[in-house]
């Protein structure tokens, strides 16, 4: 399949969306030459390396749209691909300014990857939205989640603030894509990359990455 093909079907996969769900839409330019994916911090990054498809993720905890891509489409991203060796996932932190509590979620979710924890927090700082963001108990929704040894291990991290570079350099590689809405989702596959602003349901993720796959 051709590049234009490739396109047109992604549109046409997004049009077939029922009204009223959130379609997002394809960045200006559409697909464009791929100048390579750096600055991954590894503890952010599920799947092998070697993948054909790479996806990074630009998410913001304190947002309602990617709660809802995490809750529907998340785990089924993770079983379907990344554990099968087609899609290399990459989490990025792009915690938005009008948000008051995302950029300290994003702090204590990336040093709990660091020991080994991401998945628990991250689960807890989505399911737990509304609670956290009303209270701005992140610290409190994050150790509910982990051992007491374990959140001693993630405080000192966030204490000592060594990961917040990692954070910021999300950002700037956000700020080039550019990334105007949270979640938006780069797909990266044989030397193109395919910008996508929005939430897209799990039928037409897999739509498109077996699209992706089945390029020549």
């Amino acid at each position: 399949m051709n590049r234009r093909r490739l396109i047109v079907s992604l549109l046409i996969l997004l049009a077939s969306l029922g009204p009223g769900v959130p379609t997002g839409s394809v960045s200006a330019g559409m697909a464009r030459q791929a100048p390579g994916v750096s600055d991954v911090d590894p503890y952010c990054a599920f799947g092998a390396k070697t993948a054909p498809v790479t996806m990074e993720v630009y998410s913001d905890f304190q947002c309602p749209a990617c709660k809802q891509l995490f809750k529907t489409t998340n785990q089924l991203l993770m079983d379907n691909y990344v554990n099968t060796g087609k899609v290399y996932l990459i989490q990025r932190d792009f915690p938005l300014p009008m948000h008051a509590y995302s950029r300290m979620a994003a702090s204590y979710a990336r040093a709990a990857a660091h020991i080994g924890k991401f998945e628990a927090v991250e689960q807890a700082l989505f399911q737990n939205q509304e609670k956290w963001e009303a209270n701005g108990d992140v610290k409190g929704t994050v150790a509910a989640a982990l051992s007491a040894a374990d959140m001693k291990k993630v405080q000192a991290v966030v204490d000592g603030k060594t990961l917040e570079p990692l954070i910021d350099k999300d950002k700037q590689a956000g700020q080039l894509v550019p990334v105007n809405q949270t979640p938006t989702t780069v797909f990266h596959c044989k030397g193109q990359t395919y910008p996508y602003a929005g939430v897209m349901s799990y039928d037409i993720l897999k739509q498109f990455l077996d699209q992706l796959l089945s390029q020549k």
